[in-house]
């Protein structure tokens, strides 16, 4: 390379190396908030079994109740349960809907209820029949390890069991890939920025070399 070029070459990969530090910076800092904000983690406890053992790590992504749906399983709190302390259980019944335990069954709108996830049945339980018609914005819960669950069964004499949907915090994911997926965005970026920094050292060395001659 001659003199007369080195000044040239200096500057592109000053200009390139600040391009990627900055799209890096930004590409890291927004996968990391974004991390932050939108997911957490908790330790599931043995009332929702065999979804999750006691002691697993949770991945929740933070929603509203307005997101919420029957079949979900949601952490939410309620001043007047769990000492305010929030829990891992499994929706059941929203707005509207009538959930029935009767004879050994649980039916939501008449149709007997489809859970796989359930650790036993409730008739294996001395579970007493309860007929709930859930009001509107509010869910009746329940968790997976049913013998072993203080969910909304033992709360029937307030508001049936039920508890506002305004109470849920987020939504727990069948999977953790999307807070996966962000945490190589921020390696990525933070790589991509200290590639440009390599480039930003690299130009200032050749255009000092070029105009040092």
């Amino acid at each position: 390379m001659s003199d007369i070029q080195r000044p040239y070459a200096g500057r592109r990969l000053l200009v390139t190396g600040t391009v990627l530090a900055v799209l890096g910076a930004l590409t890291a800092a927004g996968a990391f908030w974004s991390v932050l904000g939108a997911y957490t983690v908790v330790t599931a406890g043995g009332a929702m079994e065999p979804t999750y053992r006691e002691g697993d790590r949770v991945t929740v992504e933070r929603s509203s109740g307005n997101d919420v749906r029957r079949g979900d399983v949601v952490l939410y709190s309620v001043p007047d349960r769990y000492s305010g302390l929030p829990v891992l259980q499994r929706v059941i019944g929203l707005g509207g809907d009538r959930v029935v335990f009767a004879d050994g069954t649980l039916t939501v709108n008449g149709t007997s209820a489809d859970e796989p996830y359930a650790k036993e049945a409730d008739a294996g339980f001395n579970t007493a029949p309860y007929d709930v018609k859930v009001p509107a914005g509010r869910m009746f819960l329940l968790g997976d390890n049913r013998e072993n669950s203080n969910d909304s069964r033992y709360f029937l004499s307030e508001n049936s069991g039920t508890v506002p949907t305004a109470a849920v915090q987020g939504r727990a994911l069948e999977s953790g890939g999307a807070p996966v997926k962000l945490g190589l965005a921020v390696v990525l970026g933070v790589l991509v920025t200290f590639g440009g920094g390599i480039c930003v050292l690299a130009g200032r060395r050749t255009r000092r070399a070029g105009y040092g001659r």
